[in-house]
């Protein structure tokens, strides 16, 4: 039965047989399935010396496995944008895929990646993202959905479900907390209940329901605790009050830092390497520090979760040919084509004329790079990747395409005066964003990738001028952004017409690009963050510093409820064709709130719309968002079609978590239902229910 492996009660089904093979196991052996099999050296030298064809996680990496009692190892593969072993297809960053708002990919996704790791010999993949960025200059932050916890938990789950379904274990990371980069190593993050139950942690929750077998803890501390021996969290709400099932990974050679506190509290495999596990766990039992029912637990968590995944049936056979294959291709580029996002379109500039753009110029420093995200844990190496440059002159093949990197500000002014179309990609790479590695002595990292690097949310000053001086001289100029989130435009979206946003859109990203530009496609993408005027509107952050709080509000919620209007609203895509929404109805049935309503493209091509559903809470009598997402669907309709559009939000998630019973509570009382095309209420269509 496909993806079996995802049922929790198929999964405990095998607690009998795990422990008896567990009893049959010396501590030495039950230890050894605690502990990574991968040495510092080897991880040294591919960081230091990455290439092709060897870099960082470019086998499966092992862990545990007792080939006596045929228990199988774990077989790690990373890589939120796809598989970073080998040369593997590369979709667009997750950011990226967060934008599509389309679950039914995600789930295709995870798929595509489950069969290239079960090709590599892998069975588990470190790879679903879901920490929410408190504020979008995170690093890392291209590496999960977007602002939204329900969005995140949504997104998530689908990748979750696709993973599972070819039997290789989905590990849901980094728990819990984990959303800046510099500090990541010393920072203790500080919440209250509510902003840590309902903010922080339910996305992780959504995930685990929809079958995780994984859980990797954090680097950082949560209130003064590592992440990796926090009892708290990996005890006390993951194992007892959510019923995980499943085994916990430290995050790599950092992610444990006390033996004993770690053991206790809820740690299940060291990873990648064996330091603080291994034999110092084992006399740790000897000197009873750390009970041996506690190794046993996890022995029998672990040993369980391996049963099921490889017993499991598998809906298909995994040969070497399925990597990169052009089935996985097709889909990177379907991905990214969902994903472009039409931020300002002027006198409808976009799409460009075809016919009339003979002479193309497409500017800027980022246009002829292959810039597909971070060079951190997650980079993948594919075996190409198209540029924006490349895919305009291979979709405009009759046309004449000139490239230049922009230095020169005249000289870009004049290739623009004479050009019938415009392009300047701008934006970020990896050296403006991306994972942190530590410089210290205990680690095998002697420099920094990436990091929280960025001084504004805003482009260089060399962009900001080249834009300034060549958007005004033709008034056929769309400028393409590159970036893992938020980019403020303010300071010159007056110079230019269009704006695009391309997120990091993977191997096929340029062919995305130069479609979406030129008509072939129609862009379907929403942000999934708001756009502020000024930063100073979002949730400040000191990314050096060694104690963070995360208040209750950011993003779209906290401008929402500071009445502070954004340049531009969570939720957001323009097309090139229009839509109208109406008669929208809520009601509820049973255990769930139902809304729905009517789309119609009311323009001339076809094209996608994201219809979202928000909950308002202005009759609570606690301190309550002003709305939020609770369900979204993407559609795609023909000119004149009307679609009726039903979206469900399961009543539970209209609860509040009270700090005194320590319980979720339900206000019984009338709500206000939005649905709509963005979290705008001019965007929305507005009606009440009563629960």
């Amino acid at each position: 039965m496909t993806g079996q492996a995802s049922s929790k009660e198929y999964r405990l089904s095998f607690t009998e047989k795990a422990k008896k093979i567990v009893s049959q196991m010396s501590l030495e052996e039950k230890v050894a399935l605690m502990s990574g099999n991968v040495t510092l050296a080897e991880m040294s030298d591919c960081f230091e010396r990455p290439s092709a064809d060897k870099h960082y996680n470019y086998y499966p990496y092992p862990a545990g496995g007792n080939q006596r009692l045929n228990v199988p190892e774990l077989k790690f593969c990373d890589g939120p944008r796809g598989v970073v072993c080998g040369k593997s297809t590369c979709f667009p960053v997750t950011m990226a895929r967060g934008a599509t708002f389309d679950t039914e990919l995600e789930e295709e996704i995870g798929e595509a990646v489950a069969r290239e790791i079960r090709a590599y010999g892998g069975n588990f993949y470190g790879g679903v993202c879901i920490n929410l960025p408190y504020n979008p200059g995170w690093g890392r932050s291209q590496e999960t959905y977007g602002e939204d916890d329900f969005h995140i938990g949504q997104m998530g789950s689908a990748l979750v479900k696709g993973v599972q379904k070819h039997n290789v274990i989905a590990c849901i990371k980094h728990f819990a907390f984990n959303s800046m980069e510099n500090g990541r190593f010393t920072a203790s993050v500080e919440a209250d209940p509510r902003t840590e139950r309902e903010v922080y942690l339910q996305h992780f929750k959504d995930c685990i329901d929809s079958g995780a077998a994984s859980v990797m803890s954090s680097y950082n501390l949560y209130q003064g605790i590592h992440c990796g021996q926090n009892g708290h969290l990996l005890n006390d709400i993951l194992k007892k009050e959510w019923d995980f099932d499943g085994f916990v990974v430290s995050d790599f050679v950092w992610g444990v830092r006390d033996t004993v506190g770690s053991a206790n509290n809820g740690l299940d495999v060291e990873m990648c390497n064996t330091h603080f596990y291994g034999q110092n766990l084992v006399d740790a039992v000897r000197n009873n520090q750390v009970p041996e029912s506690k190794v046993d637990e996890a022995a029998v968590r672990i040993v369980r979760t391996l049963l099921a995944f490889s017993e499991a049936d598998d809906p298909e056979k995994y040969p070497r040919s399925v990597i990169a294959c052009q089935k996985h291709i097709a889909l990177a580029k379907r991905a990214a084509r969902e994903s472009m996002t039409l931020i300002q379109n002027k006198n409808h500039v976009l799409p460009f004329n075809k016919k009339a753009a003979k002479k193309i110029a497409v500017i800027g420093p980022l246009a002829n790079k292959e810039n597909i995200g971070d060079h951190g844990s997650s980079r993948v190496f594919p075996p190409y990747a198209v540029t924006p440059a490349q895919g305009i002159a291979n979709l405009m093949s009759s046309s004449e395409v000139d490239y230049y990197d922009g230095e020169d500000l005249d000289c870009a002014a004049e290739m623009a005066k004479k050009a019938d179309a415009v392009v300047l990609v701008v934006g970020y790479n990896y050296d403006d964003e991306g994972e942190y590695l530590e410089p210290s002595g205990e680690s095998m990292i002697t420099k920094n990738v990436g990091g929280d690097r960025r001084k504004s949310l805003g482009l260089h000053e060399n962009e900001i001028n080249l834009i300034k001086k060549v958007g005004p001289v033709n008034p056929n100029t769309a400028v393409v952004l590159i970036g893992g989130n938020m980019i403020t435009i303010n300071e010159w979206k007056g110079s230019v017409p269009a704006i695009l946003m391309a997120y990091y859109p993977g191997m096929e990203g340029g062919s995305a690009i130069a479609e979406a530009l030129f008509g072939d496609i129609n862009p379907g993408g929403k942000l999934p963050f708001v756009l502020v005027k000024n930063e100073k509107d979002l949730s400040a952050l000191d990314w050096d510093s060694n104690k963070v709080t995360y208040q209750y509000y950011h993003g779209y919620a906290k401008l929402e409820k500071e009445n502070v209007e954004p340049l531009l609203p969570y939720g957001f895509g323009l097309s090139y064709t229009t839509f109208a929404v109406s008669d929208a109805h809520f009601d509820v049935d049973g255990n769930d709130v139902k809304a729905s309503c009517t789309v119609q493209n009311t323009g001339k091509i076809k094209g996608d719309e994201v219809i979202q559903l928000y909950i308002g809470f202005a009759h609570s009598s606690v301190d309550r968002p002003v709305k939020l997402l609770r369900g979204f669907q993407r559609i795609t309709l023909e000119p004149g079609q009307k679609r009726v559009v039903n979206l469900t939000c399961p009543i539970k998630r209209l609860q509040y978590f009270d700090p005194e019973s320590g319980k979720w509570k339900l206000e019984h009382m009338s709500y206000e239902g939005y649905i709509g095309t963005s979290s705008a209420k001019s965007d929305l269509l507005e009606g009440t229910f009563t629960v």
